[in-house]
């Protein structure tokens, strides 16, 4: 990594801590300076995309806490401080406090390790510390394809730093199937009443992503359901026939970045196109647009259909980043140990290869910062130490690390 310097001590690794640059040093103006893949395109209001940063920009510094990880996709936080870890070929590891990965755990179903597929997110159940359930997401083989899948498990670890999954149990699959290896999001978020939201995407070809606007479909959908699996009883087309119960809203592409703010509510951020990334908070029933309204335009160069980018029976995105950041992994920041970043938004970014620190007022942003990596970023946590952990990937596989971000 471009601004780390690496002591390597047999398993253990030390960093000197080194401030990072802001992503750009001008404050005031936005982060983002390329040009606009869709230029002609005009936000629908002020400060819908390219805020300005702020005022005062934090100084930052990192260490790697843990290196020589497989290609992760998710961490979780358990209660005693170490980490749970996903790997997207299929692994799970129990990281300790020094960044020692355990044996691999035990139990795992079988996952569709392929393309964009394999091992996704991880969370804790509610009642984690009395129940051991965790809830993970993966792209499962079936009849027809493969889809997105929900399983709830009893996390059992052991004394050598490893464990096993038992009474697994698929609670929860996205239908239909499809015979693609993209776009299968997805992100896991309990809401304040135990509810679970599910983010999945549309799988990215011509075909099946219409489907993001059907909503007999569970493709480009947020879905809420219980802690079983089921659609929750209030869930806005529960009594439609026409319509699955479990959807929560529609018209969405591929959803990589989800959690709760301060209120308990849901944000998330999904892939767009070639530009065209949204900030969007969910609500019940309501429609997102995609593919039929949206920022940003086909890798081709294409309008995507018809090239609309607002329509009244279509939700307007919070935010929408052209060029995207290409986001992954999310988290609320609610902590004082960074008291700039307090109420902001941590974004992970692919393309952006950093954190995306999204400033709001109210429901809208105000600022934008970058805090550059200078590597892929496939998850973000805030540590109950309040700092801010990150997960990185190389581009086709390869190791993963985990750096941990504080203020200078």
């Amino acid at each position: 990594m471009k601004h780390l310097t690496l002591l390597q001590t047999g398993s253990v690794i030390a960093a000197m801590l080194i401030a990072l640059p802001a992503y750009a040093q001008t404050a005031g103006k936005p982060a983002e300076t390329k040009r606009a893949n869709a230029p002609t395109q005009k936000p629908a209001f002020t400060g819908q995309t390219r805020a300005p940063q702020p005022a005062e920009l934090v100084d930052i510094k990192t260490e790697v806490v843990a290196d020589d990880l497989p290609h992760l996709w998710a961490m979780e936080f358990l209660p005693d401080g170490r980490m749970l870890v996903t790997a997207k070929q299929g692994a799970m590891h129990i990281v300790s406090k020094e960044g020692e990965a355990g044996p691999r755990i035990e139990g795992v179903p079988k996952v569709l390790a392929s393309g964009q597929g394999g091992l996704l997110d991880v969370a804790l159940a509610p009642d984690f510390a009395t129940s051991g359930l965790i809830f993970f997401s993966f792209s499962e083989e079936r009849e027809g394809g493969n889809g997105t899948s929900v399983a709830l498990a009893k996390l059992v670890p052991d004394q050598q730093g490893g464990g096993k999954l038992e009474n697994v149990k698929v609670i929860f699959q996205q239908m239909p199937s499809y015979d693609g290896n993209k776009h299968f999001g997805s992100r896991l978020v309990f809401g304040p009443n135990k509810e679970l939201y599910v983010t999945v995407g549309e799988r990215s070809d011509a075909e099946p992503r219409v489907q993001a606007q059907d909503l007999n479909s569970g493709l480009g959908k947020v879905f809420r359901i219980d802690m079983n699996g089921k659609a929750l009883p209030d869930n806005p087309f529960v009594n439609r026939q026409d319509a699955r119960p479990e959807i929560w809203s529609l018209g969405h592409r591929n959803l990589q970045s989800a959690t709760l703010d301060g209120q308990g509510r849901l944000w998330t951020v999904e892939h767009g196109p070639r530009g065209g990334d949204e900030l969007n908070r969910p609500q019940a029933g309501k429609n997102y647009g995609w593919p039929e309204v949206t920022y940003g335009i086909e890798y081709s160069g294409a309008k995507v259909g018809q090239g609309i980018t607002q329509r009244a029976e279509t939700e307007q995105p919070v935010y929408y980043w052209d060029p995207v950041i290409a986001p992954s992994g999310m988290a609320y920041y609610d902590h004082d140990a960074i008291p700039e970043w307090k109420g902001a938004f941590l974004i992970g970014g692919l393309v952006s290869q950093g954190i995306v620190v999204v400033h709001m007022d109210g429901d809208e942003v105000r600022h934008e910062e970058r805090v550059d990596l200078d590597e892929r970023i496939r998850d973000v946590k805030v540590g109950p130490d309040g700092a801010v952990y990150a997960v990185t990937e190389q581009r086709g596989g390869g190791d993963s690390t985990i750096v941990r971000l504080t203020k200078s």
